[in-house]
């Protein structure tokens, strides 16, 4: 029985986004794969997406960016955070080749965790990255070139492959870099269920509003009414709104969620945006302009999906009836089948099997 050790950034959920549609793709090609995922992900939230047996262990296998909000870097906490992270770095990657060489892994996956790619080419373990982003780039657009740079380039520069999930930013720097089609988890329309749930009226219109994994809150209680338009959000944000409605009391996978809303509203994000294109959902989104990967994400969304930029004002004050009303005019693009993770799920298998 392969043992595939999983190592999956706690960073925001798009990296979960990415992962989980091949991780269930290849438990179905492999059901006797054990899978051991190391994440700071919370738990609950790997197994809503990840629908496959797996041992969970937590992990942080990578710093991210340390973040203000979901919108906001906080640049020089970051750079604290990396050095003392990357402090006695050879006793660490030690350690984590320990760990993988204890948990008798197979083959190293990772999202885009560094330090497991760094333990796993230390104990001779074959590894191989996937993300629309890496860290060292990341990093490097923050802080500069240093030796903390070079540290986790040369985690990724020598794993077997890395996996640009697009889009993606270039990583033109990778000499291992093979590009590779979209990833997402198409979900079930289930509008006329929800409708039902939530006691709304059949042509009222529900608007999605998720800013991704980063803890943050949008002030949607002064955000002003539009007649027939319903606003869905995280129960967390207690949002005392008379059009708001509680994402939990649904209960269902979030992609079935978001494949029934008439729209999105969110940041520029992988899972955001490739999930609301390839179900046929109009996003509305505020920009990072200083997040690297941003222009890319972007640009693949005005390319394929339907969409509409707004100033970060104009989220806080929720003036969206005019944009709504554009957005809903256009013709709905049409749901895309997505079969795209098996691409991935086909490289991984060989990869295994050698």
């Amino acid at each position: 029985m392969p043992h595939l050790v999983v190592s999956i950034s706690g960073h925001g959920f798009g990296h979960v986004a990415q992962t989980a549609p091949i991780l269930n793709a290849l438990y179905d090609r492999i059901p006797k794969l054990r899978i051991t995922i190391c994440s700071s992900a919370p738990i609950s939230h790997l197994r809503s997406r990840i629908h496959v047996p797996f041992t969970h262990l937590p992990s942080e296998g990578d710093i991210g960016m340390v973040m203000s909000s979901a919108l906001d870097v906080e640049v020089e906490a970051s750079r604290v955070a990396y050095q003392k992270y990357h402090t006695d770095w050879d006793k660490r990657v030690a350690n984590e080749a320990q760990l993988l060489r204890a948990l008798k892994a197979d083959f190293v996956f990772s999202n885009v965790g560094y330090l497991a790619l760094a333990g796993a080419q230390l104990a001779h373990i074959p590894n191989v990255a996937l993300c629309s982003l890496n860290w060292a780039d990341i990093y490097r657009h923050y802080c500069g070139e240093d030796e903390i740079t070079t540290q986790i380039q040369s985690c990724y520069a020598n794993a077997m492959a890395f996996l640009r999930a697009t889009p993606g930013m270039q990583m033109l720097d990778l000499p291992n870099l093979i590009p590779v089609a979209p990833i997402a988890a198409v979900g079930k329309r289930q509008r006329d269920e929800i409708n039902r749930i939530l006691n709304l009226p059949q042509h009222d219109k529900l608007v999605l509003v998720s800013m991704g994994g980063i803890a943050s809150r949008l002030p949607i209680e002064r955000w002003p009414r539009i007649s027939g338009v319903h606003w869905l959000v995280s129960q967390s944000w207690h949002i005392d709104h008379p059009d708001a409605l509680a994402l939990e009391t649904l209960q269902m996978d979030f992609k079935d969620i978001l494949a029934s809303c008439d729209a999105l509203i969110c940041k520029p994000g992988y899972g955001s945006f490739v999930e609301a294109t390839y179900s046929g959902v109009p996003v509305i989104f505020v920009n990072r302009h200083d997040w690297p990967e941003s222009p890319a994400l972007v640009e693949w969304l005005r390319m394929h999906g339907v969409s509409h930029e707004v100033s970060r004002d104009k989220l806080n004050e929720g003036k969206f009836e005019e944009i709504l009303a554009d957005l809903w005019s256009q013709n709905r693009p049409k749901r895309i089948v997505s079969h795209s993770e098996v691409q991935v799920m086909d490289w991984l298998v060989s990869a295994i099997a050698v």
